[in-house]
């Protein structure tokens, strides 16, 4: 038998047994978006989350980043809630342009159309290397636009413990640090509207002391470039890496002492740094424990004494809980029987999509309550990261449907 990861606190079961999420049966709203598989958005506990973040992080700005769900009635809630978007894409930033809230454009490749388009939208671009800053910076004077220009820099170190590093390493992503201050002078200099620093060093981290280590090392390390550059940043964006628990053992990261520390970082920060706003971008920390999966079983078979329940999603959904997005090591995502939730556990099985692959793996081995076809199987956690991270034209199986409750 395998571990499953940990259901985030909070769900519950109707009188019938049935999942409830956010006040509603899993079976109703199946019914009302006619047909699985369907993922489930939970505003309320998005709307927490938020509401966690500011007394957490008072005095700090909040970015929502989009890569994480781009789901349109998504993204009008997180309108209402966050104080600007942080986008990958030119795609992206249609999805948010109309909202009205200020946004931030990172990301490695940006074509020359997108940085034209996001210069005329009022976009700040955080900045790559210097030939996109180049290619910015004649797109502008060519077109006779106001650019407003940002530097993500690749820091001299890491996120410790993070699910994906992406800062102390060779990079596509930003300008290594010793180059920053030449690029930030170099943009002050062209009359750009230079706007600060972007420093991201990883994602998903549960260890609140390697956050905090790691907004501390940030916050020295836009000093030192401002200083160097001589120009003082309007905007320090400090990333995000904020994990939520996936797996058997996995903590919940701990932000209130996260929050603490870094109020005590910016009480001390250098003077340079003395005027200048700072952000936080999150994604999956927002949005990822306020999303289930739902797919029903249409088949239960025994194949040399191991039972599997074939479901009608899969890992074109669901790329993340396969084991087919990063992990080293397959672990088991949260999953419940959704008919039966909060049931005694009765039944070893593997929970399988409808995918003609080995690698279409939900559950594998897992002690869940007995079921059979037609009950619904509920993965969770499955709010970031999911449908828009996951092959969904493989096979040619049906899009999975999309609801925000």
């Amino acid at each position: 038998m395998k571990a499953l990861g940990p259901i985030p606190q909070g769900f519950e079961a109707d009188a019938d047994g049935g999942l409830l999420i956010g006040g509603w049966s899993a079976e109703i709203l199946v019914g009302e978006a006619r047909g699985t598989p369907l993922f489930v958005y939970d505003s309320r506990r998005i709307a927490d989350q938020v509401t966690r973040f500011r007394a957490a992080f008072p005095g700090v700005a909040l970015h929502y980043a989009v890569k994480a769900n781009p789901y349109g009635p998504l993204l009008d809630a997180m309108a209402g809630l966050v104080d600007g978007f942080d986008i990958a894409s030119g795609g992206e930033l249609g999805k948010v342009a109309h909202l009205g809230l200020p946004i931030s454009f990172a990301g490695p490749g940006k074509r020359d159309q997108e940085l034209e388009t996001a210069i005329r939208a009022g976009v700040t671009i955080n900045l790559e290397s210097e030939r996109e800053a180049e290619r910015a910076l004649a797109i502008r004077e060519r077109e006779g636009l106001a650019a407003k220009l940002a530097v993500r820099v690749n820091p001299p170190f890491g996120l410790k413990g993070s699910g994906q590093k992406m800062g102390g390493l060779p990079s596509q992503f930003g300008v290594d640090h010793d180059r920053a201050p030449a690029l930030v002078q170099r943009i002050a200099d062209a009359g750009a509207d230079y706007r600060g620093l972007h420093i991201f060093a990883g994602s998903q981290a549960l260890s609140a002391d390697a956050v905090i280590e790691l907004q501390r090392e940030t916050v020295a390390l836009a000093a030192s470039i401002s200083e160097q550059a001589g120009h003082a940043p309007l905007q320090v964006n400090l990333g995000g890496g904020f994990g939520i628990p996936y797996f058997a053992k996995d903590e919940p990261l701990d932000v209130e002492s996260v929050g603490a520390a870094l109020a005590k970082t910016l009480a001390e920060r250098p003077k340079i740094l003395g005027e200048t706003e700072f952000a936080i971008e999150l994604g999956r920390w927002l949005v990822g424990e306020a999303g289930v999966y739902l797919t029903r079983i249409v088949d239960k078979k025994v194949s040399r004494g191991k039972t599997f329940l074939v479901t009608d999603g899969g890992l074109h959904h669901q790329l993340a809980a396969s084991g087919n997005f990063g992990q080293l090591l397959r672990r088991n995502y949260p999953v419940a029987i959704a008919s039966r939730f909060g049931a005694v556990p009765e039944e070893k099985v593997t929970i399988t999509g409808c995918l003609c692959t080995p690698l279409d793996l939900l559950a594998d081995e897992v002690m869940l309550p007995r079921a059979d076809v037609g009950d619904l199987v509920a993965i969770f956690c499955a709010g970031a990261y999911g449908l828009s991270a996951s092959p969904h034209e493989f096979l040619s199986q049906p899009r999975a449907r999309e609801i925000l409750v």
